[in-house]
Protein backbone atom coordinates (compact mmCIF):
# COMPACT_ATOMS: atom_id res chain seq x y z
CA UNK A 1 0.00 0.00 0.00
CA UNK A 2 3.12 2.34 0.15
CA UNK A 3 3.47 2.75 -3.81
CA UNK A 4 -0.40 3.94 -3.70
CA UNK A 5 -0.99 6.51 -0.72
CA UNK A 6 -3.70 8.16 -2.64
CA UNK A 7 -5.68 5.11 -2.83
CA UNK A 8 -7.22 5.25 0.56
CA UNK A 9 -8.41 8.87 0.67
CA UNK A 10 -9.87 8.34 -3.14
CA UNK A 11 -11.80 5.60 -2.20
CA UNK A 12 -13.38 6.78 0.84
CA UNK A 13 -14.16 10.37 -1.13
CA UNK A 14 -15.78 7.95 -3.78
CA UNK A 15 -17.79 6.45 -1.04
CA UNK A 16 -18.73 8.52 0.80
CA UNK A 17 -19.96 10.59 -2.31
CA UNK A 18 -21.83 7.80 -3.63
CA UNK A 19 -23.40 7.32 -0.26
CA UNK A 20 -24.23 11.34 -0.41
CA UNK A 21 -25.43 10.91 -3.95
CA UNK A 22 -27.87 8.06 -3.31
CA UNK A 23 -29.36 10.49 -0.46
CA UNK A 24 -29.95 13.41 -2.29
CA UNK A 25 -31.60 11.21 -5.09
CA UNK A 26 -33.90 9.11 -3.36
CA UNK A 27 -35.11 11.84 -0.99
CA UNK A 28 -35.30 15.02 -3.10
CA UNK A 29 -34.12 13.86 -6.87
CA UNK A 30 -37.22 11.97 -7.83
CA UNK A 31 -35.50 8.47 -7.67
CA UNK A 32 -37.73 5.38 -7.13
CA UNK A 33 -37.18 1.91 -6.89
CA UNK A 34 -38.71 -0.34 -9.73
CA UNK A 35 -41.33 -1.86 -7.31
CA UNK A 36 -42.48 1.76 -6.20
CA UNK A 37 -42.79 2.72 -10.26
CA UNK A 38 -44.97 0.17 -10.76
CA UNK A 39 -47.08 0.43 -8.41
CA UNK A 40 -47.14 4.22 -9.06
CA UNK A 41 -47.74 3.03 -13.00
CA UNK A 42 -50.64 0.60 -11.85
CA UNK A 43 -52.67 3.26 -9.57
CA UNK A 44 -52.54 5.77 -12.80
CA UNK A 45 -53.83 2.54 -15.40
CA UNK A 46 -56.48 2.52 -12.77
CA UNK A 47 -57.13 5.45 -12.57
CA UNK A 48 -57.04 6.32 -16.75
CA UNK A 49 -59.30 3.67 -17.41
CA UNK A 50 -62.29 4.18 -14.98
CA UNK A 51 -61.81 7.50 -16.25
CA UNK A 52 -61.96 6.43 -19.34
CA UNK A 53 -65.28 3.89 -18.95
CA UNK A 54 -66.92 6.25 -16.56
CA UNK A 55 -69.47 7.92 -19.79
CA UNK A 56 -70.08 4.05 -20.81
CA UNK A 57 -71.18 3.35 -17.18
CA UNK A 58 -73.61 7.03 -17.33
CA UNK A 59 -74.58 5.58 -20.30
CA UNK A 60 -75.44 2.45 -18.97
CA UNK A 61 -77.55 3.94 -16.63
CA UNK A 62 -79.51 6.35 -18.39
CA UNK A 63 -80.72 3.22 -21.46
CA UNK A 64 -81.49 0.90 -18.24
CA UNK A 65 -85.42 0.72 -17.58
CA UNK A 66 -84.67 -0.32 -14.16
CA UNK A 67 -82.80 3.09 -13.67
CA UNK A 68 -85.41 4.77 -12.02
CA UNK A 69 -85.35 2.12 -9.11
CA UNK A 70 -81.56 1.71 -9.29
CA UNK A 71 -81.28 5.44 -8.50
CA UNK A 72 -83.46 5.60 -5.70
CA UNK A 73 -81.58 3.11 -4.26
CA UNK A 74 -78.16 4.97 -4.68
CA UNK A 75 -79.75 8.09 -3.08
CA UNK A 76 -80.99 5.44 -0.05
CA UNK A 77 -77.60 3.70 0.73
CA UNK A 78 -75.02 4.37 2.11
CA UNK A 79 -71.63 5.83 1.51
CA UNK A 80 -70.15 2.37 0.93
CA UNK A 81 -72.88 0.64 -0.51
CA UNK A 82 -73.13 2.66 -3.42
CA UNK A 83 -70.47 1.21 -5.58
CA UNK A 84 -71.84 -2.28 -4.87
CA UNK A 85 -75.78 -0.78 -6.31
CA UNK A 86 -73.75 0.42 -9.26
CA UNK A 87 -71.90 -3.46 -9.89
CA UNK A 88 -75.08 -5.19 -8.81
CA UNK A 89 -77.10 -3.37 -11.76
CA UNK A 90 -74.31 -4.29 -14.12
CA UNK A 91 -73.73 -0.50 -15.27
CA UNK A 92 -69.56 -1.11 -14.29
CA UNK A 93 -69.03 -4.66 -16.34
CA UNK A 94 -66.89 -3.42 -19.71
CA UNK A 95 -67.90 -5.02 -22.87
CA UNK A 96 -65.98 -7.74 -23.32
CA UNK A 97 -65.92 -8.88 -19.47
CA UNK A 98 -67.54 -10.83 -17.19
CA UNK A 99 -66.67 -9.27 -13.80
CA UNK A 100 -67.54 -5.25 -12.65
CA UNK A 101 -64.71 -2.76 -12.20
CA UNK A 102 -64.54 -1.63 -8.73
CA UNK A 103 -62.80 1.80 -9.46
CA UNK A 104 -65.15 1.73 -12.64
CA UNK A 105 -68.00 1.62 -9.76
CA UNK A 106 -66.57 4.20 -7.69
CA UNK A 107 -66.29 6.58 -9.96
CA UNK A 108 -69.60 5.73 -11.80
CA UNK A 109 -71.36 6.34 -8.39
CA UNK A 110 -69.51 9.73 -8.21
CA UNK A 111 -70.83 10.98 -11.39
CA UNK A 112 -74.22 9.49 -11.17
CA UNK A 113 -74.51 11.74 -7.28
CA UNK A 114 -73.55 14.52 -9.01
CA UNK A 115 -75.38 14.31 -12.28
CA UNK A 116 -77.83 13.20 -10.24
Amino acid sequence: MEKFPWLKPALTGAICGAIALAIVGFSWGGWVTGNRAKRSADVERTSAIAAALTPYCLERAKTDPASAQIMAELKAAGTYGRSDIVKKAGWATPLGSTEPNADLAQACQIALGTAG
